[in-house]
């Protein structure tokens, strides 16, 4: 099963879903299609369209999931890659109308550039980053969250 994750942004990201769309049409794609919509109203023989879901669900949907195509935000992306699926991500850009600026552009590079996922910066790019998330093991996720809470904890001690 094919996971798409749109999350909650306001604006919809239709441009996405119309490419995974095409592609279930195409035979490229050949699986279940569960899509976590948000605001994005789109319309769908072939794919289950979901706009909110449960923490509880969410979570067990990524683990039945074999592939997660996300948008660039980085709990959809963080997410799939800390359960080592792996995650082809694709930004939301303003000058569609799907996001407010292009900050999930850099999102989407940095975790690419650290081995995490696959980034594709347009939904036509999707049928070759399927193919190469076949061979993809993407590099576990560290979290800083200690060394930050560590930085914190000896400032506060200083002071």
């Amino acid at each position: 099963m094919i996971f798409v994750v749109l999350g909650t942004h306001e604006l919809p990201f239709t441009r996405l879903l119309t490419e995974v769309e095409q592609l279930i049409e195409q035979g490229v794609i050949k699986e279940e299609v569960v899509v976590q919509s948000g605001h994005t109203t789109f319309h769908s023989d072939n794919m289950e369209l979901i706009p909110f879901m449960s923490f509880a669900d969410m979570d067990a949907t990524y683990d039945k999931a074999r592939l997660i195509i996300a948008h660039g935000g980085t709990g959809s992306i963080i997410t799939g890659v800390k359960k080592m699926k792996p995650v082809l991500a694709v930004p939301r850009l303003a000058e569609f109308n799907e996001h407010n600026d292009d900050h999930q552009l850099e999102i989407v590079e940095q975790f690419q550039e650290a081995g995490h996922i696959i980034g594709v910066k347009t939904p036509e790019q999707l049928t070759d980053a399927i193919n190469e998330a076949a061979d993809f093991e993407p590099v576990p996720f560290q979290s800083g969250k200690e060394k930050i809470l560590k930085i914190l904890e000896d400032f506060i001690d200083q002071a």
